[in-house]
Parts: structure tokens; C-alpha cells; sequence
């Protein structure tokens, strides 16, 4: 019996800057798993964009979760946690424990709650130590993990993450993808790393705005590296 759709795009398009980013796009996305892969400017990082509100559709209708983006948009970012690029545009305060704290405050504790849930929050993840570390003191690859801590500890349903792994090493980004691997939450991975999704249910690949291939993994990656390969 097949699954009710968690996340569901019905004919969406979207303009930015006078360019079409989305061009009538329907999707319906249940797995638990699922990588978005593409060219730069094929319309990845706008489509994740619409699922927890930083953007929203000139036409169609989308639903996260049971939320309606149009109409529940304040209420889009406690259902689905971001990860960006670049974890320097993410965090707020200067130490580990105090970005922590804010975020369970925006899960809705009171201020003491919350700098005092910090710790047991930081120790669930094995990483108490960093509570008093500044944030500047923190490595790239460090900063990546804390963000999704301060995300996880939210309780979102759903964890999207756009190009994490861009300025990481290779054993930072393989401790990040076990990290992620072991997570309850549905993951929406974009990244150019196509061996990232080799355990994913579903590879979905966008070009110019437009579905070009959806499916199982090994399939669309081929698919998709065929097409790569062709272009001059």
C-alpha cells in the first residue's frame, strides 16, 4: 500500500529576479530518503526554499507535513529544520551552549529552561564538552555539526539540508552523512557528492526548473552523469 505523500508540490512555479527557477512542478515525496541533484541554477536550493517558508510560489499549492505553505507558513520552521552551505549565515551566538539554548527557546521553553536544557541537549549528541567553546574557535566541519544539532533539538519532522558538505574534508563529511544516516527524521539531502546517496530511496533530479529524472538512485545518478558528460 503506498504512502500518503509527506511533502506534495501541485503545479508550482516559481520567478525570481524575472527568471522561471520552477516551471510547473508537481511532486509528491513520502520516502524517508531522498537526494535532489542538478546543475547549479536548475532550481534545487528554490524548491527546498518553498518547504519551510523562505520562499513562496507564485502559483500552485505546496503542503509539508500537513501544513499548507500559503496559509501556515509561521508555522513551516518548527516542522522543517534547514541546514545551509554555509554554517557562518546560520549561527547566532558566540558560544556553543548559547546557540543551543535559542533554539529550544524557538521550540517554545522559557529562556531558564532552555540555558539550562542546553547541556543535557549537547550531551545527547556526545558533544557537552563544546557547551562554553566559541563559535569562532569551532572548525568548518565542527560549526556544520552544531547547526544540526541546534536544528535536531527542535524536533522537526522533516531535515533538509542544501549542499552541507561543500567545505568539509572527507572524514568530517563521512562523521556528518552517519550523523545524518541515523536520524528518525525525513532527510531532503541537495548535494553535488553523488556517492552521498547511495543508501537513498529516491533520487530526484531537477534541470531548469523541470522534473528530468525520478526514481531509484543508481538509475538517476546514471542518468544524470550520462548527461553531464555530454554537455561541451
Amino acid at each position: 500500500m503506498p504512502h500518503a505523500p509527506l511533502i506534495e508540490l501541485q503545479n508550482v512555479t516559481l520567478t525570481r529576479g524575472g527568471r522561471t527557477v520552477l516551471d510547473n512542478l508537481s511532486l509528491a515525496i513520502a520516502e524517508r530518503r531522498v537526494g535532489l541533484i542538478g546543475t547549479n541554477g536548475s532550481g534545487k536550493s528554490s524548491l527546498v526554499r518553498l518547504f519551510n517558508g523562505l520562499l513562496a510560489t507564485e502559483q500552485g499549492h505546496v503542503r509539508v507535513h500537513g501544513l499548507d505553505a500559503a496559509t501556515q507558513a509561521g508555522e513551516l520552521p518548527r516542522k522543517v529544520g534547514f541546514i545551509f552551505q554555509n554554517p557562518d549565515h546560520q549561527i547566532i551566538f558566540p558560544t556553543v551552549a548559547e546557540e543551543i539554548a535559542f533554539s529550544l527557546e524557538q521550540a517554545g521553553m522559557a529562556r531558564r529552561e532552555a540555558a539550562k536544557e542546553a547541556l543535557p541537549a549537547l550531551a545527547r549528541f556526545r558533544r557537552a564538552h563544546w557547551a562554553e567553546r566559541p563559535v569562532h574557535a569551532l572548525s568548518e566541519g565542527e560549526k556544520q555539526f552544531l547547526c544540526i544539532i541546534a536544528v535536531l533539538v527542535m524536533k522537526p519532522a522533516v531535515l533538509v539540508l542544501d549542499e552541507p558538505f561543500s567545505s568539509l574534508d572527507l572524514p568530517t563529511r563521512r562523521r556528518l552523512e552517519a550523523l545524518i544516516a541515523g536520524l528518525d527524521q525525513q532527510v531532503i539531502l541537495v548535494a553535488h557528492e553523488l556517492d552521498a546517496f547511495h543508501r537513498y530511496d529516491r533520487v530526484i533530479w531537477l534541470h531548469e526548473g523541470r522534473l528530468r529524472g525520478d526514481g531509484a538512485p543508481d538509475e538517476v545518478i546514471a542518468a544524470y552523469r550520462a548527461f553531464a558528460e555530454s554537455l561541451p
